[in-house]
């Protein structure tokens, strides 16, 4: 087997069971920091939390999390470059605990309790609070990487959710479909309160500035949130976040195609060139062929079934999440699967959960042009389209980055064919900064395109967004 798909298979096996690391327990503790660091600390108290334990940290960036053991490096492998570097000098408070929930997917801290979360305070406080969930079905600490250090670094309080579920069998949560996804964005809402009011405790005013922040399934949060909770936010900056729409697109609708001709595809031979032609059509661009392969090992087959169980559990019967890469015509094959024609009630699930465009506060999305996990064309050219034709436009700005791809740690092995996505998402948040804090408007809505000239450590250093 490849070297590439023995490392995508040893990806999946993070992405889906989410081994988890043991963390800090015990009473409070410290372990370092400057006079007065810890005064505070035994006083925070976050509300509505069943559990909670506060440290007093040295280093709150994965710099010193990881060894201190106040973060999970299996919730954030393989989302960003091996090169990004991990900022230093940030000490501060975390809390870590949950809120009360009955599922207990989440094994973190031993606790075995989902709804879990993470709130860090740093001494050196620059009166702003970033909120985030988590991509895909992984823990509270899958943003300390690619979201969370940074913001740290920058002086922002930074809490994060797991969103009450984790792992593939996510969706045996709930008691109804489309419930697991939907406690994904109570969960966000409640931490947005609770946090907000511990930065009181902690700081004596509340943040000047409250924004939102994701990757993909995180990415559709800030969108629902700054649609359903405006006041809970100035702002929010969306990475390429997933769209549920009850009439489509959604991923139940372009990953199906996908299953049924890539295999044909890649056998080569009759009937090659029109499976390419159907993947075209399903949404994969002409030009992102070089990263199918990975994506039908790693993320398309187990994706469709996990949210088609979610969402539609009766298409299988009693078998939980159907057949690992079923053979079209075989019966209850995902890869046979079609929404549109599915019963009214998959419908009225997915629309539990979907997005209207109806957003309340700035929102800003990235989006790369070769992603193949959520085609930027089925996907945010889709939610930036609805976004305007809700008369929301001059809320809105739209960064779509020419290769850029799913998930960064494929720029490591495509070094020049992609373009890392975190330094874009860097840039649309400090364009947000501006926004919400002196009324600067952002650059134009664009493609931004990848400069020609450009080396591998050049494009994670920066991303552009105006024109120059």
């Amino acid at each position: 087997m490849p070297r590439m798909f023995r490392g995508a298979l040893a990806l999946t096996a993070l992405l889906v069971t989410l081994a988890a690391v043991p963390a800090a327990a015990g009473p409070p503790e410290a372990t370092g920091g400057g006079p007065g660091h810890c005064a505070s600390a035994a006083k925070l108290k976050v509300p509505g939390a069943e559990r909670q334990k506060t440290s007093c940290l040295a280093e709150l960036t994965t710099a010193g999390t990881v060894s201190s053991g106040h973060t999970d490096p299996a919730d954030y492998a393989g989302l960003t470059p091996a090169a990004l570097p991990a900022p230093r000098g940030v000490p501060g408070i975390q809390i870590d605990g949950y809120f009360p929930d009955s599922s207990t997917t989440n094994t973190n801290h031993g606790w075995q309790h989902d709804a879990q979360f993470v709130i860090r305070l740093p001494d050196r406080w620059n009166g702003g609070l970033v909120v985030a969930g988590t991509p895909g079905v992984r823990e509270q600490y899958a943003n300390d990487r690619a979201i969370g250090d940074w913001v740290l670094s920058r002086g922002y309080a930074f809490a994060s959710t797991d969103k009450g579920n984790t792992g593939a069998a996510f969706h045996r949560d709930g008691a109804r479909p489309g419930d697991a996804i939907a406690e994904w964005n109570e969960r966000v809402t409640q931490l947005t309160r609770a946090a907000k009011k511990v930065v009181v405790q902690r700081y004596h005013r509340p943040a000047a500035r409250t924004l939102a922040t994701g990757m993909s399934n995180g990415g559709y949060l800030v969108r629902w949130q700054l649609e359903n909770h405006p006041e809970l936010y100035d702002g929010g900056v969306d990475w390429e976040g997933t769209l549920w729409r009850a009439k489509g697109p959604n991923l139940l609708d372009f990953l199906p195609p996908a299953l049924r001709a890539y295999p044909t595809y890649a056998a080569g031979g009759e009937g090659a060139d029109k499976a390419h032609q159907e993947m075209v059509a399903a949404g994969f661009p002409a030009g992102s062929e070089f990263l199918w392969p990975y994506h039908h090992q790693v993320y398309w087959d187990v994706t469709q079934r996990i949210y088609r169980e979610e969402l539609d559990p009766g298409y299988d019967g009693a078998t939980e999440a159907g057949t690992p890469f079923c053979a079209p015509g075989t019966p209850a094959c995902d890869a046979d699967y079609t929404y549109a024609f599915r019963p009214r009630e998959v419908h009225a699930a997915v629309r539990k959960i979907a997005l209207t465009g109806r957003i309340g506060k700035p929102l800003i999305t990235v989006h790369g042009t070769l992603d193949v996990q959520l085609p930027i064309t089925k996907d945010s050219d889709v939610y930036a389209k609805m976004v305007r034709d809700a008369g929301r436009g001059g809320l809105f700005r739209y960064y779509r980055i020419e290769d850029g791809t799913h998930v960064d740690s494929l720029v490591d092995t495509y070094p020049d064919r992609l373009r890392p996505l975190v330094p874009c998402h860097r840039s649309a948040f400090e364009a947000m900064e501006a926004w919400t804090g002196g009324g600067e408007q952002p650059p134009a809505s664009r493609t931004v395109p990848r400069p020609d000239t450009a080396d591998p450590a050049a494009l994670l250093a920066q991303c552009p967004l105006a024109k120059r």
